[in-house]
């Protein structure tokens, strides 16, 4: 994911308003040319990723769709809003996987509750950001158990699973270095091998 800048101009008549409410931000969101998040009031503009990050991602969303066709996992790409209550945050992850149904904040449709696995592709703008206050977020939905950092410079991998679904601070990191890897997701009982990750990519 790749952010832009903070509060971006022409959003609202008034330049000098700097806060706003969740349904201000909806409503700016749903005519909005480009995809903002929402931070407890301040608005994030995302900037389009690279020709990597998107190959990335897309072959990551084409893998994960096929191997869990036939269950109950259901998978979306980086255009549905994940809601987090608890920060009042709302965010564009770049992949996701749920577990049956989605759980949808009060009537909307375009903000979900209930992640499993979230895949985050890697900038150099938004590293850190993905490694700590996003992760920290995430963890305070109640369904989230398996998140994947994904460098798109080298075949390289972190994953973070949850060892108690009763709890939000046993996180188990483990790391998959070079291309003839297959990381095993736990949420999902399957195998994620590098090479799919990484198919189309010349480092």
């Amino acid at each position: 994911m790749a952010i832009a800048q903070t509060n971006p101009p022409n959003l609202t008549s008034d330049a000098t308003k700097t806060r706003f409410t969740p349904d201000e931000y909806r409503a700016i969101e749903e005519t909005a040319e480009d995809r903002h998040e929402y931070c407890n009031g301040g608005i994030i503009a995302m900037s389009g990723g690279s020709p990597t990050h998107s190959r990335i991602t897309v072959d990551i969303t084409t893998f994960l769709n096929v191997a869990v066709r036939d269950t109950n996992f259901q998978v979306y790409n980086g255009d549905l809003r994940i809601w987090i209550p608890s920060f009042n945050h709302g965010t564009y992850p770049d992949v996701l996987v749920i577990d049956g149904e989605p759980e949808f904040n009060a009537d909307r449709t375009d903000e979900i509750l209930n992640p499993l696995l979230i895949v985050e592709v890697l900038s150099p703008s938004t590293e850190a950001y993905d490694r700590g206050e996003k992760f920290r977020k995430y963890r305070s939905l109640a369904s989230f158990c398996e998140y994947l950092l994904v460098s798109q410079t080298e075949p390289y991998i972190e994953q973070y699973h949850n060892l108690d679904r009763q709890s939000s601070d046993r996180w188990q990191w483990q790391v998959y270095d070079g291309i003839d890897r297959a990381i095993v997701l736990h949420s999902l009982n399957i195998e994620l091998p590098m090479s799919e990750v990484y198919r189309r990519i010349n480092f």
